[in-house]
Protein backbone atom coordinates (compact mmCIF):
# COMPACT_ATOMS: atom_id res chain seq x y z
CA UNK A 1 0.00 0.00 0.00
CA UNK A 2 2.74 2.28 1.25
CA UNK A 3 6.40 3.32 0.14
CA UNK A 4 7.00 3.94 4.00
CA UNK A 5 9.35 1.22 5.10
CA UNK A 6 9.86 2.41 8.65
CA UNK A 7 8.40 3.38 12.07
CA UNK A 8 8.53 4.72 15.81
CA UNK A 9 6.42 2.73 18.01
CA UNK A 10 6.68 4.14 21.80
CA UNK A 11 6.15 2.11 24.83
CA UNK A 12 7.98 3.53 26.92
CA UNK A 13 5.70 5.47 29.26
CA UNK A 14 4.86 4.67 32.62
CA UNK A 15 1.38 4.13 32.52
CA UNK A 16 0.81 5.50 35.89
CA UNK A 17 -2.76 6.52 35.26
CA UNK A 18 -3.07 2.47 35.04
CA UNK A 19 -1.67 1.44 38.40
CA UNK A 20 -0.78 -1.04 40.27
CA UNK A 21 -1.87 -3.55 36.89
CA UNK A 22 1.09 -1.59 35.22
CA UNK A 23 3.41 -2.08 37.68
CA UNK A 24 5.03 -4.91 36.00
CA UNK A 25 2.68 -5.34 32.85
CA UNK A 26 3.34 -2.64 29.97
CA UNK A 27 0.14 -0.56 29.45
CA UNK A 28 0.83 -1.54 25.88
CA UNK A 29 0.52 -4.89 25.95
CA UNK A 30 -3.11 -4.69 27.51
CA UNK A 31 -5.57 -6.74 25.55
CA UNK A 32 -8.76 -5.94 23.21
CA UNK A 33 -10.65 -7.91 21.16
CA UNK A 34 -10.03 -9.11 17.07
CA UNK A 35 -11.55 -11.59 15.27
CA UNK A 36 -8.96 -14.37 14.55
CA UNK A 37 -7.94 -15.66 10.64
CA UNK A 38 -10.57 -18.59 11.93
CA UNK A 39 -13.49 -15.92 12.71
CA UNK A 40 -13.26 -16.70 16.27
CA UNK A 41 -12.50 -14.14 19.15
CA UNK A 42 -9.26 -13.42 20.28
CA UNK A 43 -7.46 -10.88 22.60
CA UNK A 44 -4.20 -9.67 21.52
CA UNK A 45 -1.68 -6.98 22.86
CA UNK A 46 -2.43 -4.05 21.72
CA UNK A 47 1.83 -3.41 20.52
CA UNK A 48 0.85 -6.96 18.54
CA UNK A 49 -2.60 -5.04 16.90
CA UNK A 50 -0.50 -1.86 16.52
CA UNK A 51 2.10 -4.01 14.57
CA UNK A 52 -0.11 -6.08 12.27
CA UNK A 53 -1.78 -2.79 11.19
CA UNK A 54 1.88 -1.34 10.23
CA UNK A 55 3.18 -4.82 8.80
CA UNK A 56 -0.10 -4.48 6.24
CA UNK A 57 1.20 -1.47 4.64
CA UNK A 58 4.29 -3.02 3.81
CA UNK A 59 6.44 -0.96 7.20
CA UNK A 60 9.18 -3.65 7.53
CA UNK A 61 11.39 -1.99 9.72
CA UNK A 62 10.42 -0.90 13.27
CA UNK A 63 12.33 0.94 15.98
CA UNK A 64 10.52 0.75 19.56
CA UNK A 65 11.33 2.94 22.31
CA UNK A 66 11.13 1.13 25.42
CA UNK A 67 11.97 1.89 29.03
CA UNK A 68 12.15 -0.01 32.52
CA UNK A 69 10.12 -2.59 33.18
CA UNK A 70 8.71 -3.74 29.67
CA UNK A 71 10.80 -6.55 28.75
CA UNK A 72 7.53 -8.41 28.31
CA UNK A 73 7.35 -6.69 24.93
CA UNK A 74 10.82 -7.55 23.80
CA UNK A 75 9.63 -11.41 24.90
CA UNK A 76 5.81 -11.25 23.48
CA UNK A 77 8.11 -10.07 19.79
CA UNK A 78 10.67 -13.25 20.20
CA UNK A 79 9.20 -16.00 18.52
CA UNK A 80 8.72 -19.26 20.25
CA UNK A 81 8.23 -21.94 18.25
CA UNK A 82 8.24 -24.75 21.45
CA UNK A 83 4.59 -23.03 22.33
CA UNK A 84 3.79 -23.48 19.14
CA UNK A 85 4.59 -27.20 19.49
CA UNK A 86 2.61 -27.79 22.54
CA UNK A 87 -0.29 -25.68 21.22
CA UNK A 88 -0.37 -28.20 18.52
CA UNK A 89 -0.06 -31.39 20.70
CA UNK A 90 -2.98 -30.29 22.91
CA UNK A 91 -5.22 -30.09 19.84
CA UNK A 92 -5.42 -25.67 20.17
CA UNK A 93 -4.87 -25.81 16.07
CA UNK A 94 -6.34 -22.40 15.83
CA UNK A 95 -4.46 -20.02 18.31
CA UNK A 96 -1.27 -22.06 16.80
CA UNK A 97 -1.95 -20.96 13.17
CA UNK A 98 -2.88 -17.35 14.81
CA UNK A 99 1.13 -17.27 16.59
CA UNK A 100 2.60 -18.55 13.36
CA UNK A 101 1.05 -15.75 11.35
CA UNK A 102 2.20 -13.38 13.95
CA UNK A 103 5.70 -15.03 13.90
CA UNK A 104 6.00 -14.92 10.35
CA UNK A 105 5.75 -11.14 10.09
CA UNK A 106 8.29 -10.72 12.79
CA UNK A 107 10.57 -12.94 11.02
CA UNK A 108 9.94 -10.44 7.33
CA UNK A 109 10.94 -7.51 9.83
CA UNK A 110 13.75 -5.73 11.46
CA UNK A 111 12.78 -5.05 14.86
CA UNK A 112 14.87 -2.83 16.72
CA UNK A 113 14.07 -1.80 20.40
CA UNK A 114 15.85 1.49 21.90
CA UNK A 115 15.55 2.15 25.75
CA UNK A 116 14.52 5.18 27.02
CA UNK A 117 16.08 5.68 30.34
CA UNK A 118 14.00 8.12 31.51
CA UNK A 119 10.33 9.39 31.00
CA UNK A 120 11.53 12.28 29.25
CA UNK A 121 8.30 12.77 27.18
CA UNK A 122 7.18 11.76 23.83
CA UNK A 123 9.14 14.10 21.49
CA UNK A 124 12.55 12.74 23.53
CA UNK A 125 10.86 8.93 22.84
CA UNK A 126 10.93 9.63 19.15
CA UNK A 127 14.30 11.32 18.82
CA UNK A 128 16.02 8.17 20.40
CA UNK A 129 15.29 6.98 16.68
CA UNK A 130 17.69 10.01 15.63
CA UNK A 131 20.41 8.18 13.52
CA UNK A 132 18.59 4.60 12.56
CA UNK A 133 16.11 6.66 10.35
CA UNK A 134 16.93 9.09 7.04
CA UNK A 135 13.71 8.86 5.14
CA UNK A 136 9.89 9.20 5.74
CA UNK A 137 8.74 7.28 8.21
CA UNK A 138 5.61 6.52 10.42
CA UNK A 139 5.24 7.27 14.50
CA UNK A 140 2.64 5.32 16.28
CA UNK A 141 1.89 5.39 19.95
CA UNK A 142 2.12 1.74 21.63
CA UNK A 143 -1.20 2.77 23.66
CA UNK A 144 -3.61 3.82 20.92
CA UNK A 145 -5.36 1.78 18.74
CA UNK A 146 -7.43 3.01 15.50
CA UNK A 147 -9.66 0.12 14.57
CA UNK A 148 -10.20 1.00 10.59
CA UNK A 149 -10.48 -2.62 9.23
CA UNK A 150 -9.63 -1.40 6.07
CA UNK A 151 -6.61 1.00 7.11
CA UNK A 152 -7.96 3.74 5.62
CA UNK A 153 -6.34 5.83 8.32
CA UNK A 154 -2.95 5.56 6.62
CA UNK A 155 -3.73 4.92 3.57
CA UNK A 156 -5.12 8.67 3.76
CA UNK A 157 -2.45 10.06 5.90
CA UNK A 158 0.48 8.64 3.34
CA UNK A 159 -1.43 10.07 0.64
CA UNK A 160 -1.71 13.56 1.59
CA UNK A 161 1.65 13.63 3.19
CA UNK A 162 3.27 12.58 -0.28
CA UNK A 163 0.92 14.40 -2.68
CA UNK A 164 1.41 18.09 -0.90
CA UNK A 165 4.97 17.39 -0.10
CA UNK A 166 4.71 17.36 3.31
CA UNK A 167 7.39 17.93 6.67
CA UNK A 168 4.82 16.37 8.88
CA UNK A 169 1.27 14.69 8.46
CA UNK A 170 -0.64 14.80 12.01
CA UNK A 171 -3.95 12.23 12.40
CA UNK A 172 -6.47 14.71 14.30
CA UNK A 173 -10.55 14.39 15.52
CA UNK A 174 -12.71 17.12 16.77
CA UNK A 175 -12.80 16.68 20.75
CA UNK A 176 -15.57 17.89 23.19
CA UNK A 177 -12.83 18.77 25.72
CA UNK A 178 -9.39 19.59 24.36
CA UNK A 179 -7.47 19.91 27.47
CA UNK A 180 -6.01 16.48 27.54
CA UNK A 181 -5.06 17.09 23.71
CA UNK A 182 -2.15 18.79 21.78
CA UNK A 183 -4.40 20.66 19.15
CA UNK A 184 -3.93 22.47 15.93
CA UNK A 185 -5.56 25.06 13.84
CA UNK A 186 -5.22 26.05 10.26
CA UNK A 187 -6.60 26.33 7.05
CA UNK A 188 -8.90 23.84 5.14
CA UNK A 189 -7.57 22.70 1.56
CA UNK A 190 -9.85 20.08 1.23
CA UNK A 191 -12.04 17.51 2.70
CA UNK A 192 -11.06 16.99 6.11
CA UNK A 193 -7.93 18.14 5.91
CA UNK A 194 -5.82 21.08 6.64
CA UNK A 195 -2.71 22.75 6.05
CA UNK A 196 -1.15 23.33 10.21
CA UNK A 197 -0.69 26.94 11.20
CA UNK A 198 -0.81 26.68 14.60
CA UNK A 199 -0.20 24.19 17.60
CA UNK A 200 -0.16 23.82 21.15
CA UNK A 201 0.37 21.25 23.74
CA UNK A 202 -2.57 20.54 26.11
CA UNK A 203 -3.85 24.28 25.47
CA UNK A 204 -5.49 25.50 29.50
CA UNK A 205 -7.57 28.09 27.38
CA UNK A 206 -8.65 25.50 24.63
CA UNK A 207 -8.83 27.89 21.21
CA UNK A 208 -9.33 24.82 18.91
CA UNK A 209 -11.27 20.93 19.18
CA UNK A 210 -9.13 19.51 16.92
CA UNK A 211 -6.81 17.13 18.70
CA UNK A 212 -3.74 15.93 18.02
CA UNK A 213 -4.05 11.65 17.69
CA UNK A 214 -0.89 9.66 18.12
CA UNK A 215 -0.24 8.62 14.78
CA UNK A 216 2.00 10.69 12.27
CA UNK A 217 4.08 10.65 9.22
CA UNK A 218 7.74 12.88 8.94
CA UNK A 219 10.62 13.46 7.25
CA UNK A 220 13.60 13.21 9.40
CA UNK A 221 14.07 16.93 9.60
CA UNK A 222 11.63 16.84 12.76
CA UNK A 223 14.78 14.83 14.62
CA UNK A 224 16.58 18.51 13.79
CA UNK A 225 13.82 20.33 15.63
CA UNK A 226 13.65 17.94 18.32
CA UNK A 227 16.87 18.53 19.25
CA UNK A 228 16.85 21.90 19.63
CA UNK A 229 13.60 22.07 21.35
CA UNK A 230 13.54 22.54 25.12
CA UNK A 231 11.27 20.94 27.56
CA UNK A 232 7.61 22.34 27.52
CA UNK A 233 4.18 21.15 29.43
CA UNK A 234 5.55 18.53 32.16
CA UNK A 235 8.71 19.33 32.04
CA UNK A 236 8.99 16.79 28.77
CA UNK A 237 10.28 17.35 25.49
CA UNK A 238 6.98 17.57 23.79
CA UNK A 239 6.71 15.96 20.19
CA UNK A 240 3.74 18.80 19.51
CA UNK A 241 6.24 21.57 20.03
CA UNK A 242 8.88 20.18 17.87
CA UNK A 243 6.24 20.43 14.80
CA UNK A 244 6.06 23.72 16.01
CA UNK A 245 9.09 24.32 15.34
CA UNK A 246 8.73 22.69 11.70
CA UNK A 247 5.96 24.94 11.54
CA UNK A 248 7.75 28.13 12.33
CA UNK A 249 10.88 27.00 10.16
CA UNK A 250 8.10 27.32 6.92
CA UNK A 251 7.95 23.06 6.62
CA UNK A 252 5.08 22.09 5.12
CA UNK A 253 2.63 20.69 8.08
CA UNK A 254 -0.34 18.88 7.07
CA UNK A 255 -3.52 16.86 9.71
CA UNK A 256 -5.92 14.76 8.20
CA UNK A 257 -9.15 14.44 10.30
CA UNK A 258 -9.99 10.73 11.28
CA UNK A 259 -13.21 9.33 9.64
CA UNK A 260 -16.32 9.28 12.15
CA UNK A 261 -16.78 5.87 11.76
CA UNK A 262 -13.41 5.02 12.69
CA UNK A 263 -13.12 4.27 16.60
CA UNK A 264 -9.74 5.19 18.60
CA UNK A 265 -8.97 3.01 21.49
CA UNK A 266 -7.14 4.21 23.84
CA UNK A 267 -5.71 2.40 26.78
CA UNK A 268 -3.82 4.69 28.76
CA UNK A 269 -6.65 5.32 32.14
CA UNK A 270 -8.80 2.32 33.45
CA UNK A 271 -11.88 4.52 31.88
CA UNK A 272 -10.37 4.62 28.54
CA UNK A 273 -9.10 0.95 28.60
CA UNK A 274 -12.70 -0.41 29.43
CA UNK A 275 -14.32 1.64 27.12
CA UNK A 276 -11.67 -0.03 24.30
CA UNK A 277 -12.32 -3.68 25.72
CA UNK A 278 -16.45 -3.16 25.02
CA UNK A 279 -15.97 -0.92 21.59
CA UNK A 280 -13.53 -4.02 20.14
CA UNK A 281 -15.57 -6.43 21.47
CA UNK A 282 -18.79 -5.04 19.84
CA UNK A 283 -16.80 -4.29 16.50
CA UNK A 284 -15.24 -8.01 16.67
CA UNK A 285 -18.71 -10.02 17.36
CA UNK A 286 -20.40 -7.91 14.97
CA UNK A 287 -17.88 -7.10 11.80
CA UNK A 288 -18.69 -9.52 8.80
Amino acid sequence: MSGIRKAVITAAGLGTRLLPLTKEIPKEMLPVFVKGSHGGLLLKPLMQVIFEQLHLINVKEFFVIVGRGKRAIEDHFTPDLGFIELLRSKGKNDYADELERFYKMIYESVIVFINQPDPKGFGDAVLKARGLIDETFLVHAGDTYIASKNLEHLERLIDVHLRYGCSATLLVMEVEDPRPYGVVGGRIVEEDVWIVERIEEKPDKPWSNIAILPVYIFEPEIFDCLAKTPPGKGGELQLTDGIGCLIKKGSRVMAVKLPNHIHRLDVGNSKTFWEALEISYKLSTTST
